[in-house]
């Protein structure tokens, strides 16, 4: 039960990204102006899937506080990094962003982190 509570906040954090940027693509770009940028994110925290991103973000947040009481700080948190590789792949599929060598080689540089980390529990 203590990895699950790490595996809900990676895909709870990978769904609120995912979802802000799916709408934002919607929504356009950000108005010029106060008014405008006013009217612009009460349009956004108005939109019911950005909503949910939020609401995901506070649920991811407090699974990563019963984590918290389960694993060392420095021993957790490398597993978030697998959101940065997550992300990367489905926005290239889901967005159609692209993926250079650069990108992959920096996932491939955390996710080595990560297995390289989680040996030290």
């Amino acid at each position: 039960m203590s990895y699950f509570y790490i595996f809900v906040t990676i895909c709870l954090t990978v769904y609120c990204q995912l979802i802000v940027k799916w709408r934002i693509n919607i929504h356009g770009d950000i108005n010029v102006g106060f008014v405008g940028k006013c009217y612009y994110f009460l349009e956004i925290f108005t939109d019911p899937f950005i909503i949910s991103g939020v609401i995901s973000i506070i649920i991811a947040g407090l699974c990563w506080v019963a984590a918290m009481t389960k694993f060392d700080l420095s021993y957790a948190y490398p597993f978030v990094g697998l959101t940065f590789a997550l992300v990367l792949m489905f926005s290239a599929i889901f967005f159609h962003e692209p993926i250079n060598f650069y990108k992959i080689a920096g996932v491939i540089l955390i996710i080595a982190g990560i297995v390289i980390s989680s040996r030290g529990m």
